[in-house]
């Protein structure tokens, strides 16, 4: 899994996992033409500026090749203070892989690392999937708003990071199957790498034992570290060298 920052040439796929995204949850209670009016208005021409933006943020994942999901999110306030994760689209084929939580995990630390001191999530209240999501990893209802889809209007509802340690860490623990073995990635407690992130494992959901480090980058936990707690990753290369400062990071 690769997550990037998007570019102008992936326009198309912004709008096409959008509108496939939109098409396969909100059909429920979007009219098809309001799904399409909502892809045009925030997906069509203004796009561009959007990616544009320093302010504003696209990031992409790729699995296999393919691009499998987005995120969108801004940062709000005089001193950018505020990051609002405005909306998190998996296109359909890669649900149910990991692809959305890794996505939000990834978002969350940008927006921190561009400077936000809390994070905002987005989901309108009819899509009781999208809410579940955020509750059952690590938000909390905080209020609605109110958001225009086409020529409608519709609630949202907004969610802001409940499951926060006593030092202030995100507590959020998802279980995975990585290379054959079952571990419970603690994405609160991470180290700076090369490529991306390294990521506490532990054996146990309790996090007792601390098993491996789960590599951000190719979510492998086949990685050596050194006496000088240097962690490197056997099969992508993401580097990670100690520092003093790692303690403050997230």
């Amino acid at each position: 899994m690769k997550i990037r920052e998007a570019t102008d040439s992936d326009a198309e796929a912004i709008r096409t996992i959008a509108r496939d995204s939109l098409g396969s949850t909100y059909t429920d209670f979007l009219e098809a033409e309001t799904i399409d009016e909502a892809v045009e208005q925030w997906y069509g021409d203004p796009l561009a500026d959007e990616l544009a933006d320093d302010r504003t943020l696209f990031l992409l994942v790729e699995r296999d090749g393919e691009l499998a999901g987005f995120s969108q999110s801004e940062l709000v306030g005089q001193r950018a203070n505020t990051g609002r994760l405005l909306w998190l689209h998996v296109h359909p084929d890669h649900r149910g892989d990991g692809t959305g939580v890794r996505l939000l995990v990834r978002t969350r630390e940008r927006l921190l690392e561009e400077g936000a001191d809390g994070i905002q999530c987005f989901v309108l209240a009819d899509n009781e999937g999208g809410n579940e999501f955020y509750r059952s990893h690590g938000f909390e209802q905080a209020g609605q708003r109110e958001v225009e889809i086409g020529s409608e209007t519709f609630t949202e509802n907004v969610y802001v990071e409940s499951d926060l340690e006593d030092d202030g860490e995100w507590g959020t623990v998802d279980e995975l199957t990585v290379d054959g073995e079952t571990v419970y990635v603690s994405y609160g407690e991470a180290a700076r790498g090369s490529q991306a992130p390294f990521y506490v494992a532990y054996s146990d959901d309790d996090r007792n034992d601390h098993y491996a480090w789960f590599c951000g980058n190719c979510d492998s936990i086949d990685n050596a570290m050194d006496a000088m707690g240097r962690i490197e990753c056997n099969e992508c290369g993401n580097r990670r060298k100690a520092t003093r400062w790692d303690s403050s990071y997230l």
